[in-house]
């Protein structure tokens, strides 16, 4: 963001929060121009450049036995109640977990909710700890979990001077480099 208002002054970057579900919708219906998205996307008429993997974390409430290590692993979730909302962006089971007795919350933040209040887990990926943290939960790596890759996103067809530019600052191009 820094660098994009450095060399584009005169192009404010406007920034729009999209869902998991959305994501690819977004750029394909020219809502955005380019988005970081958490893969796996459909590829099909998108360039998408990956940029980083995610630690995968396990939330719990802040009381909870889990909260003894500073890293679990599936084992240490045997016999946990693992609530996954119905915006969850991972898509692994962990062998022995219970489902809740209760109908999957609608989004991680109401999962998390959820946990705050000592009841079950909830698995996703760091930065959705991070943005969700509260006093009353915690959470730990989880050692064995497939980590989250995010990307940056476009459209193949149509990319303007203004997409081209975002996508060289985000690989690190200078003002003074050249494609």
């Amino acid at each position: 963001m820094d660098i994009w208002k450095t060399r584009m002054p005169q192009n404010p970057l406007e920034l729009v929060a999209l869902s998991v579900a959305d994501q690819r919708t977004a750029l394909t219906d020219g809502d955005v121009d380019a988005a970081i998205v958490r893969l796996p996307i459909d590829r099909d008429g998108l360039n998408v450049i990956p940029l980083y993997e995610e630690t995968t974390v396990v939330v719990c409430a802040a009381d909870s036995h889990l909260t003894a290590a500073d890293e679990l692993t599936a084992d240490d979730l045997r016999g946990e109640v693992r609530i996954v909302p119905l915006d969850d962006v991972l898509s692994f089971t962990v062998p022995g977990t219970d489902a809740p007795r209760f109908g999957a919350p609608a989004t991680t933040g109401d999962a998390i909710e959820t946990v705050a209040a000592g009841v079950g887990i909830v698995i996703v990926p760091m930065s959705l700890a991070r943005l969700h943290h509260r006093k009353d939960v915690a959470f730990r790596p989880l050692a064995d979990a497939p980590a989250s890759a995010v990307a940056l996103a476009w459209r193949t067809q149509g990319a303007s001077e203004l997409v081209d530019t975002f996508v060289g600052i985000v690989r690190g191009r200078t003002s003074n480099s050249s494609r």
